[in-house]
């Protein structure tokens, strides 16, 4: 498997603070059968603010660490960017970087406010010629008050991770249900760990792959979990499929 997610580089965001914090999570990362990880630490104005060569030079370490340690996973640099009508500007100046240098831009927002100027940043992010993936949509308040909200910026070429972890209810009871209706839906095209610390989530994966097997067939599961994410580490088109339209109410429950 492949990890789309993660907040494993050390001492450059809220993620692992030790190098030897980021070997122990990579250990639990190869016990759980993932063999390569892409790394996207925040990038996040006035925040965490470490530019790509900076990182680039941490990864390089952990690919050596690895070695020493006999860690077989490859590691890949991206970035989980903020929103910000500035994102178009962090990736010109490398500040901030797609995902491994492909068509494919990981972005957050704000989990309890509804983004005002969403559709300003994915139009900035693709006049950039790239692919705006938005990150777990199922933690966001106002996607877990109304899931379909989602059709509509896919309509505009957006892509969606979820995590894991909301499989098995890391984030509440809410981002649980959301999560499930959006994979029963096809929205979902990518999952990741979004791990920050040992013991996280990846001593959890067969927790995870069980609830899953339960939601889509493992053809699926397969596409969201090494497939998809092969596409953009190769810089590849992905083939997706139309969403469909979320029952929601009180009758949705038995449908």
């Amino acid at each position: 498997m492949i990890d789309f997610h993660s907040h494993i580089v050390f001492d450059v965001d809220d993620g692992a603070r030790s190098i030897d914090d980021s070997i122990k999570i990579l250990k639990e990362a190869e016990k759980a059968g993932f063999d390569r990880i892409i790394l996207t630490p925040h990038y996040m104005d006035d925040y965490y603010m470490v530019p790509c060569d900076e990182i680039s030079k941490k990864i390089e370490e952990l690919r050596e660490q690895c070695k020493n340690e006999n860690i077989n996973i490859e590691l890949y640099q991206g970035n989980e960017i903020y929103i910000s009508n500035h994102i178009d500007e962090y990736v010109k100046e490398g500040k901030a970087c797609s995902l491994n240098n492909s068509r494919y831009l990981l972005f957050e927002t704000a989990l309890n406010i509804e983004p005002q100027n969403l559709l300003e940043v994915i139009y900035k992010i693709k006049g950039l010629g790239k692919v705006p993936v938005l990150a777990h949509p199922e933690r966001y308040s106002y996607i877990k008050e109304n899931p379909n909200k989602l059709l509509e910026i896919f309509k505009y070429g957006v892509l969606f991770q979820a995590n894991y972890g909301s499989i098995i209810g890391q984030y509440g009871d809410d981002a649980k249900k959301t999560v499930k209706q959006l994979l029963k839906n096809n929205f979902i095209h990518f999952l990741g760990s979004d791990v920050h610390r040992e013991g996280n989530i990846y001593k959890h994966m067969g927790n995870v792959m069980d609830e899953l097997k339960k939601i889509v067939s493992d053809e699926k599961i397969n596409e969201l979990t090494t497939e998809n994410i092969e596409k953009v580490l190769n810089n590849e088109e992905i083939e997706v499929e139309e969403p469909l339209k979320i029952k929601q109410g009180f009758f949705s429950k038995f449908f």
